[in-house]
C-alpha cells in the first residue's frame, strides 16, 4: 500500500546510524541510507516536527542460540551518531539496550507528551532495530510509516523478508520521496 498521510503530529525516528554500525558490511550502500535519513530529518526539522536519534549501547541479557547476551564493552566512539545527522539540542536522544527504541527508554511517553500520533522509522538494521521499533510503535498505538529505501540490513534476505512480510502488517511503506511528498501535501 502507498503512504496515505503523514500526520501533523508525526515524529521521525532514526535508528542506529552510529559509528560502530555504519561501517559494517550491509546489503545496500550505507551512504544512500544515511542521505535519505538526513533528507527526512531536515524536512521534519523544517516543519518543527520531533526528531528522535537512536543509538544502541548494548543488548538485553539472556541466553539465545547465538550465546548469552548482556553487557558488552564497545570501543571508544562506537555509539557516536554519524555526523551527517547534525544532532541538535531539541532532538530527542535515545540510547537503547534492546532492539526496540521503545524498550525500557520511556520513548512512548516522551512522544505522547509531545502529542505524537505517528512515527516514521529509518535506519539499521531493517530486521532488527528498525523492525522491533516499528512493531513496538504499532503495538503502542502509533501510526507507523516506513520509507524502505532509508534502511538496510547486514543480510539482504532479512531486509527483504521484513519489507515484504512483516511491514505490511504493521505499517504503511513507501520511499523517502513518498514521505517527503506526503509531508509537503
Amino acid at each position: 500500500m502507498p503512504i496515505t498521510a503523514i500526520d501533523s503530529t508525526a515524529a521521525l525516528v532514526v535508528v542506529d546510524l552510529q559509528a560502530g554500525i555504519v561501517p559494517l558490511p550491509l546489503a545496500h550502500p550505507v551512504e544512500g541510507v544515511v542521505e535519505r535519513s538526513v533528507e527526512l530529518l531536515r524536512a521534519f526539522r523544517d516543519r518543527g516536527l520531533p526528531v528522535v536519534l537512536v543509538n544502541v549501547a548494548g543488548s538485553p541479557p539472556g541466553r539465545t542460540d547465538r550465546g548469552a547476551r548482556g553487557s558488552r564493552t564497545f570501543p571508544e566512539g562506537w555509539t557516536d551518531l554519524v555526523p551527517e545527522l547534525e544532532q541538535r539540542p531539541e532532538d530527542l536522544l535515545v540510547t537503547k539496550y534492546a532492539r526496540s527504541a521503545f524498550a525500557g527508554t520511556g520513548l512512548a511517553d516522551r512522544l505522547r507528551a509531545l502529542g505524537v500520533t505517528q512515527v516514521v522509522v529509518t535506519g539499521i538494521a531493517t530486521g532488527s532495530g528498525v523492525e522491533s521499533t516499528a512493531r513496538d510503535a504499532h503495538e503502542r498505538g502509533f501510526h507507523v510509516t516506513l520509507p524502505v529505501d532509508a534502511m538496510t540490513d547486514s543480510d539482504l534476505a532479512t531486509h527483504e523478508h521484513s519489507v515484504a512480510k512483516v511491514f505490511p502488517k504493521i505499517a504503511e511503506t513507501g520511499s523517502t520521496e513518498d514521505v517527503l511528498a506526503a509531508l509537503a501535501g
